[in-house]
This record gives structure tokens, C-alpha cells and sequence, in this order.
């Protein structure tokens, strides 16, 4: 297989809330013929965040979010590249310095080849709605990973797909302290 640059290794389609019909054929295919798909890690000091308005106390909490679970689902066979696609559950809080309304978050997903360099990385913003509730959750449905295999000895379990949220670095540290609280059981 010929090496593909790096803008055409990762195709990607984040829709939420819908799924079209095509997405559906194509997900049913990969769960009727399942491979080793590679493996999903959940980057620990990007699987949640919180932004603060002011001092990093409880009470100037303006949001929070954390990655809930991820699923996936691929399929390959001969030389043919691996189609993957991700189911990711999403939750966010509105603190007491949070205003009532749309926010916009922003979560990644990132190829790479198993414990080495990134093949390619997207990001995609989604937006949540807090209206009384000060907890809401979300779904993303990210339908085509395209990730090209060299032939086919190499398996899904040569690769990983990472996500997590778009984190200042500033809430990286935060989260690597162990400060960083878990949502309390979510319904």
C-alpha cells in the first residue's frame, strides 16, 4: 500500500443527535463482521476538565465535563484500510459562576500507531444547552475513521484511537494534581 499523507489518513464525521441512514448500514456492517479493532484509550488528563472564574474553589466553578464511555466498532479484511467508528458519552456541569444558556465544548479523537506517534488528530465542538438542570449529557457519533494498513498482517491492535476534551494547559495540570472531582452518579 502506498503511504498516504497524513491529511487523508483520518476522515472523520462527528454528527449529534442524528445519525443518517448510510451511517447506520455502515455501523451495522462493522458490528456483522468484527475484526480487532484497535484500541480506545481515553486520554486521563483530558478525560474531564473544569473551568474556573476565579480562584480554583468549588464556588467559582463555571462548567465541567468528562468523558462518560466510548464505544467502538471496525472492520477490515485483506490489505483494505480499517473503518472504524465511535459512539462517545459526554457530561457537563454548570457551576455556581456558570450562566444559564449554550456553551460550547470542544473534544478530540486521535490516531496513533500503538504507544507511539499520532497519525492524525481532529477536533470537534459540540454544544450544550444548560437550562435548569445544572447537569447535561451528550452523545457523539463520530461515523468514519479511515486508518490504512501497510498489508494485511497489520491488525486493527497495531493502532489506537484517543479521546478526550480540549484542555488548557492549565486544566491539564489541574487534572494530573488529582484535584479534579468525578461527576456524582449520573442517571
Amino acid at each position: 500500500m502506498k503511504k498516504l499523507s497524513v491529511a487523508a489518513l483520518f476522515a472523520a464525521l462527528a454528527v449529534t443527535g442524528c445519525v443518517s441512514d448510510e451511517a447506520k448500514e455502515r455501523r451495522a456492517a462493522r458490528e456483522g463482521n468484527p475484526a480487532p479493532c484497535p484500541n480506545i484509550v481515553v486520554l486521563n488528563e483530558a478525560s474531564r476538565f473544569i473551568e474556573f472564574d476565579g480562584d480554583q474553589t468549588i464556588d467559582n466553578v463555571a462548567y465541567s465535563g468528562e468523558v462518560v464511555n466510548v464505544t467502538s466498532t471496525c472492520r477490515y479484511f485483506e490489505d483494505e484500510p480499517i473503518d472504524a467508528g465511535l459512539t462517545i458519552d459526554l457530561a457537563f456541569g454548570k457551576g455556581p459562576k456558570g450562566e444559564p444558556g449554550k456553551k460550547s465544548f470542544t473534544y478530540f479523537v486521535a490516531v496513533t500507531r500503538k504507544d507511539s506517534e499520532v497519525i492524525a488528530k481532529t477536533e470537534f465542538p459540540i454544544e450544550v444547552s444548560f437550562g435548569d438542570n445544572a447537569v447535561e449529557t451528550a452523545r457523539a457519533d463520530i461515523d468514519k475513521i479511515i486508518i490504512p494498513r501497510a498489508n494485511e498482517t497489520i491488525s486493527g491492535v497495531n493502532f489506537e484511537i484517543i479521546v478526550g476534551f480540549s484542555v488548557t494547559p492549565q486544566q491539564a495540570i489541574f487534572n494530573r494534581s488529582g484535584k479534579s472531582l468525578k461527576f456524582p452518579n449520573l442517571k
